[in-house]
């Protein structure tokens, strides 16, 4: 994220932006593209309209349509009840909200999300959440960073599953299930000392099997012969493939 945004210079390669290349034209794609940082760096002391106020004349909107843009932003992110309403008195997904907002001030063409719902109660994921599907059905092109695997299978077009920073995989959520998880899989309760032969078996039997919390999964169940283990069949999600891809838990 920092590089796209010019923060931090790659050390090799080459970035290219909206067709502008990085970091020589790095303040043109700023100005097509929105930021929206996991830090909350909103000022406190200013209300919802003046932050947006500000942040479109740093866009360059056009002072005949700044106040229009300011009103379709609260809008967007459901915060016209709170418009005059100062930073400090908004609650945590409020705040989000307006981030998000803000980096929409200007109708950007690339919006870039620093894992936005980070911290978040389930109700406030929902609103972003929706907030998110909306941009993108809007034709907006959203870049979004992530822990929450069942966020990326429920918003992402596309998922690019990283691994010590490098891109090990690539391709719709249904794609990456079907090829690294399968269809079904098995999970097995029991006492940990069960669990641990299960695996023992999984092992060498070459089944695909990661913990999941208090159970054993068992990947790709739907290859396995008439031996298969006695648990709990459900389809395969997003978070099996992306055990089974890195080799490590969801944080």
């Amino acid at each position: 994220m920092r590089m796209l945004t010019a923060q931090t210079l790659p050390a090799a390669g080459e970035i290219t932006v909206l067709g502008y290349r990085l970091p020589d034209q790095s303040k043109q794609a700023r100005m097509e593209m929105g930021v929206v940082p996991q830090l909350d760096n909103l000022d406190v002391e200013l209300t919802c309209r003046q932050i947006l106020t500000v942040f479109a004349r740093l866009y360059r909107v056009p002072s005949s349509a700044r106040v229009e843009a300011v009103q379709r932003a609260l809008e967007l992110a459901n915060l016209v009840p709170r418009a005059e309403t100062i930073v400090r008195e908004l609650s945590g997904g409020m705040r989000r909200r307006l981030l998000v907002a803000r980096g929409l001030i200007h109708r950007p063409s690339l919006v870039l999300l620093d894992e936005p719902t980070v911290g978040l109660d389930p109700q406030v994921r929902q609103e972003l959440w929706s907030l998110i599907d909306g941009l993108r059905t809007q034709g907006v092109t959203v870049l979004m960073s992530t822990h929450y695997i069942e966020e990326a299978e429920r918003l992402a077009d596309v998922v690019a599953v990283m691994s010590h920073g490098k891109i090990v995989a690539q391709g719709t959520p249904a794609e990456l299930v079907r090829e690294h998880a399968g269809e079904l899989v098995i999970e097995v309760y029991g006492p940990p000392e069960q669990l641990a032969e299960l695996s023992e078996l999984a092992a060498s039997r070459s089944w695909q099997s990661r913990r999941s919390g208090p159970a054993l999964a068992i990947m790709h169940a739907e290859r396995l012969d008439g031996d298969a283990p006695d648990g709990v069949r459900r389809p395969a999600n997003l978070e099996d493939a992306f055990v089974a891809l890195t080799g490590e838990e969801i944080e």
